[in-house]
């Protein structure tokens, strides 16, 4: 398996963006062209997460975390935030927001995108980590 990806970023938009271009430029570094299905895939899943860490995970002076690896299949996306008591919805319990909502789709958007997700806690820190994970072929 190749060396994932594991960066801490700032919790702020700007982090979020970097997590995205950062995951983006480590798939074509194994050879995952940019513009690929699961390339535009991971994009999406990336964003939202970010944007879901900055928003509703962040804790003052807090980091959240990305990670991007490839097991045999699929790659896996996981970001991870400090914050204990902000949950969100499990796979399967997600709802649509009302179409005029400006906020809401974005783990409507990781359920439509992966091909698993799910959220756990953080292993030996607080917090979270929601995990998605993309199929390669198939």
């Amino acid at each position: 398996m190749p060396v994932p990806l594991t960066q801490r970023l700032s919790a702020t938009p700007r982090g979020a963006r970097l997590a995205r271009h950062l995951a983006l430029n480590q798939l074509h570094a194994w050879g995952i062209p940019h513009g690929s299905t699961a390339s535009d895939a991971v994009a999406v899943i990336v964003a939202e997460l970010a944007a879901n860490a900055v928003t509703h995970g962040r804790v003052a002076g807090r980091d959240f975390e990305l990670r991007v690896s490839l097991p045999t299949g699929s790659i896996r996306i996981e970001v991870s935030d400090t914050r204990t008591e902000s949950h969100p919805p499990k796979p399967g319990d997600v709802t649509p927001p009302h179409p005029l909502d400006e906020h809401g789709r974005g783990l409507v958007l990781v359920e439509a995108l992966a091909d698993r997700w799910e959220v756990v806690e953080r292993d030996g820190s607080p917090g979270k980590t929601v995990r998605a994970e993309v199929d390669l072929y198939g």
